[in-house]
Parts: structure tokens; sequence; C-alpha cells
């Protein structure tokens, strides 16, 4: 995955802004994250170009269907070089398992948990009773099984998680720089605090992306962890 962290969150549906964006930080950062508003505008051909910038690619898509039509899906993907792909843990095991037997063989399947946008109160209208961090877990135990290679899941789950899977990959969004603004996040917390709670992948989007100098912040970022 390449020793810097920090994959920069390109969620825009604007390809020639995205590639800039890439280049412009590409020096401070890890990998490139491609999210679902990027994949919908561009689609394949757009996450080639990406790739043709030289970094990693996580491609954000968060699946979430029948264990058949995720798999199918999976195996359309399978003609891009990416790094990392994701589905959500919440389609249960054999979704899970469906899915890791048609992902690309050198591309790391992880699943989301919980999204980092939801606290408590949230999931309790959902009907899930009871903390984030515990369905993190149980999410986490249950892709761990299916064989993934990780999880995505806020920083505060990380170090529960890396206690019981040593080997797994954790990436981490929600991540803000000491004095950014929250956004829409819930659960946060600082690049460097995230590392070293076990983190392997930090996805920072908008205090890199919506920074009068992208490059500056990504540098900036870097130097911190």
């Amino acid at each position: 995955m390449g020793t810097n962290p920090v994959y920069v969150g390109l969620d825009t549906p604007d390809l020639d802004h995205a590639e800039r964006l890439a280049r412009a930080v590409a020096p401070h950062v890890g990998g490139l994250k491609l999210g679902l508003e990027f994949f919908m505008a561009n689609g394949p051909e757009g996450v080639r170009r990406m790739g043709r910038v030289g970094l990693p690619l996580f491609l954000d898509v968060k699946l979430h269907d029948i264990p058949n039509t995720v798999a199918g899906a999976l195996k359309s993907l399978s003609v891009l070089d990416v790094a990392v792909v994701n589905v959500h843990a919440g389609g249960g095991l054999a979704m899970m398992q469906a899915a890791r037997e048609a992902c690309r063989p050198g591309t790391r399947l992880i699943a989301v948990t919980v999204l980092t946008s939801l606290d408590e109160a949230d999931l309790s209208t959902m009907g899930v009773f009871g903390d984030p961090h515990a369905q993190v877990l149980r999410l986490a135990a249950l892709a761990r099984e299916a064989g993934l290679d990780g999880v995505v899941c806020s920083s505060h789950e990380v170090a529960s998680l890396k206690a019981e899977w040593d080997d797994g990959l954790f990436v981490v969004p929600g991540i803000r720089p000491v004095g950014a603004d929250l956004g829409d996040q819930k659960r946060v917390m600082t690049p460097k605090d995230a590392l070293a709670a076990g983190a392997g992948i930090l996805v920072i989007g908008r205090p890199i992306t919506g920074a009068a100098d992208p490059a500056a912040a990504a540098a900036g970022i870097a130097a911190s962890l």
C-alpha cells in the first residue's frame, strides 16, 4: 500500500478537476480514493485515467445487494487495476463470501462497518440498539470470517479491532486535522492519533481538496505524521 497512509478522497464528478487535484497532491499522499460521486459520473474509463496518475486506487463503491449481484458487480470491476475495493458488511456473510470469490486477485477487499456519519441515535432509528462500537466489532468479525482483508471503520474502533485482527487492513475515513471543520462526520480523530491507534489507510477528503492550496494541505498532513 506504500509508506504514506493518506488516501485523498476525490469525491467529485468532474474528471478534469479530480485529475488536477490528484497530480497536485501526488507527492504528498499515498493513494487516491474514488467515491460513488466520481464513479457514477466517470465510470471505468475515469478510474483508468486516474490510474495514470501513478498512485494506488481505492474504489469506494460500497456494494450492498444479494450475493449473486455483488459477485457479478465485482467481476465487472475486475478489469480495473485497483488496490482496494469495498462492500457493505451489512450485506451479510454469504454476500461477503461471494464477493471474496469474485474479487480480482491482488485487489484487497474490505467491508464498510458503520458509516462515520452515524451515531448511536441514528442507529437506534434503524433498529440497531447499543453503541456504534459494538456494532462495528460484530460486523468486522463477520468480515473476517468471510475472508476479507479488512474493514472500513471510524478511528475510535481501530484499537479494539487491531487487538482482535492483527493483520487486518483498517481503512479510516472521518479524519480531520486539528482545527478542521467536522462537516457531516460525527466520529472523528486527527491523522496522527488514528495512525497510532492502528489505522492502515487514512481517507482524507475535504481538509485537502477544499483547501485553498491542496498540495500544501496534503504536505502539512504528511508532515504531522
